[in-house]
């Protein structure tokens, strides 16, 4: 297995870091006006909705969030009967609205490369293990709900 160093929160963090950096270096054209701050903003709203959302359905089921360990339960309810990954869904809208929020073009395709590092790094690797773990009940998941939206 890939030793994983830096985990999806850090990946989080660099791309909001790339996001301004951009914005501020390299905006290229500009489309900032006070509808794309307030759907920017919305979208950041709805990205930790769904992270806070799934950490909690994490926490009652007794498994643990950081990937790849102590993986006792497969969640399969609230937010998880729509997405398989709302964590990382949600790590990419806080992305996508905050690029849409400094509305730099430079900026949008960072929530992008996000989410083609994340499903590269994690979540091919993680349904990998999963498939291992809950040889039924796994692939069934995967037949309901699709890995992103």
């Amino acid at each position: 297995m890939v030793k994983r160093v830096i985990y999806p929160p850090v990946w989080l963090l660099l791309g909001l870091i790339a996001i301004f950096s951009l914005n501020e270096l390299y905006p290229l054209l500009r489309f900032t006006s006070l509808a794309a701050q307030l759907v920017g903003g919305v979208i950041i709203v709805v990205g930790l909705l769904l992270l806070v959302s799934a950490n909690g359905l994490f926490v009652r089921a007794g498994t643990d969030v950081i990937p790849f360990r102590n993986v006792s339960a497969l969640v399969t309810g609230g937010v998880f009967r729509y997405t398989r990954n709302p964590m990382y869904l949600g790590m990419a809208a806080v992305l996508l609205g905050c690029a849409v929020t400094v509305g730099a073009v430079s900026a949008l395709p960072v929530p992008l490369v996000f989410a083609v590092i994340v499903q590269a790094r994690f979540i091919l690797p993680e349904e990998d293990m999963l498939r291992g773990l809950f040889p039924v009940e796994y692939p069934a998941y995967c037949q309901r709900v699709r890995r992103w939206l």
